[in-house]
């Protein structure tokens, strides 16, 4: 039982939510450690689980335990990414919407993306501020768009706002305007993207209690003294037994995480 119990531990503490670095609660000073120390304890997290089912289970156990924390892993940044996918798209959005009314008010594109650069988080902040810059060089705001490939969730609306960028300046249109439209683009996107992530929060939560349904079987079953524990730590077969188990398991949480996530648009 205490395996199981190390194993929950272990989740949790992989599943911990990091504290944003545009969180404004917190000094950056303060930040900075605590996402450091987060870090450590998910690298230790993984042997100790590990080292936790080699003592209770075996070589088995220690097989069993990786895979379900590499799993739990992979979970938690998949949930983590598409979080980040939706956050950063809500900055964008948010600062399109501040450039283009600035823009509209007759401010220069350069103090208007400034000022956008102002309110948005760190990530898109940077490209607001890279296109300030460039705007007061002179130089080609499009290609600086289009240089931003690193933030990997707006390659896409930042590629539409270099076009559009390019647009403005080769045939004279309102830039505001085509901003503008590139802004709600994203925001229709990102609203539509949300429908479908809360329409299969039910198929989501099937499969999460049908991948609970090994653990409590093992629990209900040392509850009416059967001791299946016992019949998968001791021996070849019950390891055998423990691997292919946790496999299937691994490989099913797999192929549903695949499904659910191929109906959400990127």
């Amino acid at each position: 039982m205490l395996s199981y119990a190390l194993l929950t531990l272990a989740a949790a503490v992989l599943c911990w939510p990091e504290i944003r670095a545009r969180d404004r609660l917190f000094a950056t000073s303060v930040q900075v450690p605590v996402r450091a120390f987060r870090r450590a304890v998910r690298l230790l997290a993984i042997p100790a689980v590990g080292l936790a089912g080699l003592v209770f289970a075996g070589p088995g156990g220690l097989c069993a335990a990786v895979a379900l924390s590499l799993l739990a892993v992979k979970y938690w940044r998949s949930e983590q990414d598409r979080r980040h996918q939706l956050n950063r798209a809500d900055e964008l959005t948010a600062g399109l919407r501040l450039l283009v009314g600035q823009l509209r008010a007759g401010a220069h594109p350069a103090s208007a993306a400034e000022g956008a650069a102002a309110e948005a988080g760190p990530a898109v902040g940077a490209v607001f501020r890279d296109m300030a810059t460039t705007v007061r060089l002179g130089g080609d705001v499009a290609t600086v768009l289009e240089a931003h490939d690193k933030i990997a969730e707006l390659r896409e609306p930042l590629g539409r706002m270099a076009r559009a960028w390019a647009l403005a300046e080769r045939h004279g249109v309102a830039l505001a305007d085509l901003l503008d439209a590139v802004r709600r683009d994203v925001e229709r996107r990102t609203a539509f993207r949300r429908d479908v992530e809360a329409k299969m929060a039910g198929p989501r939560s099937t499969a999460a209690v049908l991948t609970g349904l090994p653990l409590f079987g093992l629990l209900f079953g040392e509850a009416v003294g059967s001791a299946p524990i016992a019949v998968l730590s001791g021996g070849l077969l019950g390891q055998l037994l423990l691997l292919v188990g946790v496999g299937l398991l691994c490989a099913g949480v797999g192929w549903t995480l695949r499904l659910t996530r191929e109906v959400v648009p990127t």
